[in-house]
C-alpha cells in the first residue's frame, strides 16, 4: 500500500537538485546571447556552435523536465497534508501572483531591450511601456511586444497543477493506492523503469503537426506534464527509489554511451532526413531525459540528502532567483555584446555578473520584505525558522 509518513519529511537532496538546476539556468540562458539556432532578445555579433550546443541538448533535454518532476515530488507532500481547497489556493498564490507581478514588471525590460537591439526603436523604458502589451512580430516577444517570457514555466505548472489534480486525489484514495502498488511491482521487475520513457516519445511523435503554436503548446503541456506525474508517483512508493538506485549506474553508463552513437551515425550524413529527426527526437525527448534522471535522482539521494548553508540560503532563494534571472542577464547581456571582446570573455562577464546583480537583488529587495516576498509566491519570513520542509518548499 501507500507509505505515507506521520510527518513531512525533509528531503535535501531535492531541494538540492532543484537549487542546482536554477542556479544552472543563468549560464544556461546567458549561452542564448550567443546561440545560432535561433534569436534571443539580445545577441552578440559572432554566435557560438558550442554554446548552441550547451542550450540545446542541456537545457532542452534535461533541465526543465528535471524542474517538473521535482515540482511533482512535492506536490505529494502538499496534497498529503492539505485539504484540495487549501492546495489550490496556494497554488495560485505561489504561481499565479507572481506570474502576473513578473508579467507585468519583471519581465518587459526583457521586451524594451529585444526591441532596443533588433528594430528602430531608441525610446526609454518608460516610452515603451505601453508597447509591452502590443501582439509580439516575434512570437516569443524578442523583437518587443507582449511575452511571459521565461515565465512560461510558471504557467505551465500552474495549468499542470490543476489538470492533474483530479488523478492526484484518485491516487489517494483506497483504489488508488491498490493502483499505485500494482505500479510498484511492475516497475521493480528488471529493467521495467526505462520504459517510461515511451510515453515522452509517444507524446512527442502525436503531436509532431509542424510545431504550430498550437501543437507546441500542446506537447509541452502533456510532455512536462508526464514528467510532473512521474515525480509524484515517485513519493508514492518506497519501492520507486529503490529501484532508481538499482539502476542509476546503469542509466548514467547508458546515457553518455547512446549519445556517442547518436551523435557519431548522425555525423556520417548515412540517415535519410526523416528516420533521423525520429531518432533525435527519440533520443534526446526521451530517453537521455529519462536515463539522466534516473542518475540524477539515484546518485543525488546517496550524495546530496545533507544539509548545508549554501542549501539553507539558496533553496529558499531558488523561486525568486529563477524569476529575476532572466531580466538580469538581458540587460546586462545588452551592454556586455558591445564590447570589443571574446565570446569567452563575455560569456564568462554576462554570467558572473547576473548571478552577482541576481543574488544581490533577491537579498536587497525580496528576502527580508514580506509584502515582496508574496509577490515572488514566498511565504512570509518569520516561516523560515523552521527550515525547508519538501511540503512547503517554494514551487519549482
Amino acid at each position: 500500500m501507500v507509505d505515507y509518513p506521520t510527518k513531512p519529511a525533509r528531503r535535501h537532496d531535492i531541494d538540492w537538485l532543484r537549487t542546482l538546476v536554477v542556479l544552472l539556468l543563468i549560464p544556461f540562458h546567458t549561452a542564448r546571447i550567443f546561440d545560432t539556432s535561433k534569436l534571443f532578445y539580445v545577441q552578440n555579433e559572432v554566435l557560438s556552435e558550442k554554446l548552441t550546443f550547451w542550450w540545446i541538448f542541456i537545457g532542452h533535454a534535461l533541465g526543465m523536465q528535471l524542474l517538473f518532476l521535482l515540482a511533482g515530488s512535492t506536490t505529494w507532500f502538499a496534497l498529503r497534508y492539505r485539504k484540495t481547497g487549501q492546495y489550490v489556493k496556494e497554488r495560485f498564490l505561489r504561481l499565479i501572483v507572481p506570474l502576473i507581478f513578473g508579467v507585468l514588471i519583471i519581465v518587459p525590460p526583457q521586451s524594451y531591450y529585444g526591441m532596443l537591439a533588433n528594430t528602430d526603436f531608441s525610446g526609454s523604458i518608460i516610452e515603451f511601456y505601453p508597447r509591452f502589451f502590443e501582439v509580439p512580430e516575434v512570437a516569443e516577444g524578442y523583437t518587443g511586444g507582449f511575452t511571459v517570457a521565461h515565465l512560461w514555466f510558471v504557467l505551465f505548472l500552474f495549468l499542470i497543477s490543476m489538470v492533474a489534480l483530479p488523478l492526484f486525489l484518485f491516487l489517494k484514495g483506497e483504489n488508488g493506492a491498490r493502483f499505485v502498488e500494482g505500479l510498484g511491482t511492475f516497475f521493480a521487475k528488471p529493467g521495467a523503469i526505462f520504459l517510461l520513457a515511451i510515453p515522452l516519445i509517444v507524446w512527442d511523435r502525436l503531436i509532431d503537426f509542424n510545431w504550430n503554436d498550437f501543437s507546441l503548446f500542446l506537447f509541452f503541456v502533456v510532455y512536462y506534464l508526464s514528467f510532473f506525474v512521474y515525480g509524484y508517483l515517485l513519493m508514492t512508493e518506497a519501492r520507486y527509489w529503490q529501484t532508481v538506485d538499482r539502476y542509476k549506474k546503469i542509466a548514467l553508463i547508458l546515457g553518455p554511451v547512446l549519445f556517442v552513437i547518436v551523435r557519431g551515425v548522425q555525423a556520417t550524413g548515412i540517415m535519410p532526413p526523416t528516420l533521423e529527426k525520429f531518432i533525435l527526437h527519440l533520443y534526446y525527448r526521451g530517453t537521455f531525459p529519462w536515463l539522466t534522471l534516473i542518475a540524477l535522482l539515484g546518485y543525488g539521494k546517496k550524495y546530496l540528502n545533507a544539509p548545508s548553508k549554501f542549501l539553507n540560503y539558496f533553496g529558499e532563494a531558488a523561486y525568486p532567483l529563477y524569476v529575476l534571472h532572466q531580466t538580469v542577464i538581458v540587460a546586462i547581456g545588452y551592454y556586455v555584446v558591445q564590447w570589443d571582446g571574446s565570446i569567452l570573455v563575455k560569456y564568462v562577464t554576462i554570467t558572473l555578473a547576473a548571478f552577482g546583480v541576481t543574488t544581490l537583488l533577491y537579498e536587497v529587495l525580496v528576502r527580508r520584505n514580506n509584502f515582496v516576498r508574496a509577490l515572488f509566491g514566498m511565504g512570509p519570513r518569520r516561516d523560515l525558522q523552521k527550515g525547508i520542509l519538501i511540503g512547503e518548499s517554494i514551487p519549482e
